[in-house]
């Protein structure tokens, strides 16, 4: 089966597009800390239990080498959002050429869905892809931010990227085969 699949590109130029989203008073439950240990099996971990019940796919076939160069690329970063010490969800940097940083991945465990994590998520990410040089010496200064969502992504997930101050700059629509549920793990989310 077939369905229309829409894909929506979004970008910021500048620190001052962020419109963040301040910490709730008097709640500290939440932490959000990089993975600085580049790590394969977690990275895997965190990709299939956000993109399980949303169709992520992309990075299922890739062998053990490949997930571990992803993680090992100088300027890389994944960040997790911890509720209680249980991860919650992450944001994954991907630096690229001339200053460019992509939010290649950002998302919450379906459990933590809607208990307004993602906005803090989301701001966070963005802090750490527009100061990225600051930990990576050598590394040009960030000038773009940019991310991309689809129709398949979470349902609040294009309006947290604008709420944020992302602006859509691309829009692509596509028929493809209907993607199958690809985990966490098998009936995860019958």
């Amino acid at each position: 089966m077939s369905i229309t699949l829409t894909t929506w590109s979004l970008e910021q130029t500048s620190p001052s597009d962020l419109r963040p989203v301040p910490a709730p008073e008097g709640r500290d439950d939440l932490r959000i800390v990089r993975a600085e240990v580049p790590s394969a099996e977690f990275s895997r971990f965190l990709y299939t239990a956000v993109g399980g019940d949303i169709a992520w796919n992309d990075r299922l076939s890739l062998t053990y080498a490949q997930w571990q160069e992803i993680v090992e690329k100088p300027g890389a970063e994944i960040w997790v959002a911890y509720e209680k010490g249980t991860p919650a969800g992450y944001v994954e940097l991907d630096p690229q050429d001339d200053g460019v940083v992509e939010i290649v991945y950002f998302g919450l465990i379906p459990a933590f869905r809607g208990r307004g994590i993602g906005g803090r998520l989301l701001t966070h990410g963005v802090e750490r892809a527009w100061d990225l040089a600051d930990r990576w010496p050598g590394r040009a200064p960030t000038k773009r931010v940019w991310l991309h969502t689809c129709s398949l992504d979470g349902e609040h997930a294009m309006a947290n990227y604008q709420r944020r101050g992302f602006r859509l700059f691309d829009t692509k629509v596509e028929e493809i085969e209907a993607p199958g549920n690809p985990g966490p793990w098998p009936g995860a989310h019958a």
